[in-house]
């Protein structure tokens, strides 16, 4: 029979291997799940991991999903290393995203093109005051930030939702829940021509590398990891708690703010009850499946960006419901975790006890 045994240390290699395992689980049990529906199973794999890089403009497609995930995730990163569990950047992100949206509607054809700054700034503002909520009643009633951030995702939709079928409402856009289309001069800058990627996705690649050298090159990152790993030790070096916990949550609720931002003043270009995508939950799964760590996130925010537009596609050309990609998403999650038991376990292969005795 096999076996769970006890490794002396986890393995390094097993951490590596891990997540490629896992999309390979989630592959084949995409291609059974494909056969159950009655569908090509090939045909359904193309169309979630070879129509989204197929051509330039789906290329674009992609990165146009990857950089909110990119950035919310690299957040996150930042407070899962430090033990804060924030669950609620889609949260941060909506009011990221409102708040900006209401800077865009101030903004007139003839106000300069630098207007996108303050653009950005009011999402970035409003994802960390969001998330300085959480912060906020975990700090001075010890209230548990699971819970809170998560909450708090859910008033964050109630008060879009009250905006955008009230007083932001476009009054001639034909009583449709949604605010006038923003002007020009708001749109982010777009990297190239007929293509929706935008400097986002710079900047997301700059969180990357600005990310990376918090994390091992500045005392700061040590102490936020050392407060994650070892709350004692980091006690005993002098390092504070509450600074590392109020530095975790505004980072993270300002990254989602910000693509809260980039996504409302780039390609969605006004405020719709459709701005939550779940971008925020599912980064949750693109940082756990890079091993938070911003390189690897990279990557895994490219395979979940692969998952969201092979959900769209699934749905219009195979004719399977749009909830295929949180499936794929789950799968993925479940298979991880699943597999990082190889991480700290071996498996090994032992005769039954009986066998072993000569009797049955």
């Amino acid at each position: 029979m096999l076996k769970l045994e006890l490794r002396p240390e986890p393995s390094r290699a097993w951490s590596l291997a891990s997540p490629l395992l896992a999309l390979v689980i989630t592959v084949v049990i995409g291609v059974l799940l494909f056969m159950a529906l009655g569908k090509d199973p090939v045909r359904g794999l193309q169309v979630f991991f070879w129509e989204p890089i197929r051509s330039p403009y789906a290329l674009g497609e992609l990165m146009v999903k990857a950089t909110p995930l990119l950035l919310i995730a690299l957040g996150l990163a930042v407070c899962f290393r430090s033990n804060v569990w924030n669950i609620g950047a889609e949260g941060q992100f909506i009011i990221g995203a409102v708040l900006a949206g209401a800077v865009a509607l101030l903004a007139g054809k003839d106000t300069s093109r630098w207007i996108v700054l303050p653009i950005l700034l009011a999402g970035l503002a409003g994802g960390m005051a969001w998330a300085g909520i959480t912060a906020l009643l975990r700090d001075r009633f010890n209230a548990n930030e699971i819970l809170v951030s998560l909450m708090l995702v859910y008033v964050a939709e109630q008060i879009l939702s009250y905006l955008v079928f009230g007083p932001l409402k476009d009054p001639g856009g034909y009583n449709f829940p949604q605010s006038k289309t923003f002007e020009a001069v708001t749109q982010v800058p777009r990297l190239m021509t007929g293509s929706r990627m935008t400097v986002g996705l710079l900047i997301a690649l700059a969180g990357v590398v600005g990310l990376w050298i918090f994390l091992f090159r500045t005392r700061a990152g040590f102490a936020q990891q050392v407060g994650g790993l070892a709350p004692a030790a980091a006690r005993y070096a002098g390092f504070s708690s509450r600074r590392a916990l109020w530095l975790a949550l505004l980072t993270s609720g300002g990254v989602a703010g910000l693509a809260g931002a980039l996504e409302v003043a780039g390609p969605i270009g006004q405020l719709t009850p459709y701005i939550p995508a779940g971008y925020g939950f599912a980064a949750i799964i693109v940082a756990f499946v890079g091993r938070l760590h911003p390189f690897g996130m990279v990557f895994s925010a490219v395979l979940m960006s692969m998952f969201y537009i092979g959900g769209e596609l699934a749905q219009s050309r195979l004719g399977l419901p749009n909830s295929l990609t949180g499936v794929f998403q789950g799968l993925l999650l479940f298979s991880l975790l699943a597999c990082d038991t190889l991480m700290a376990y071996r498996v090994r292969w032992t005769h039954w006890p009986g066998r072993a005795r000569g009797g049955v």
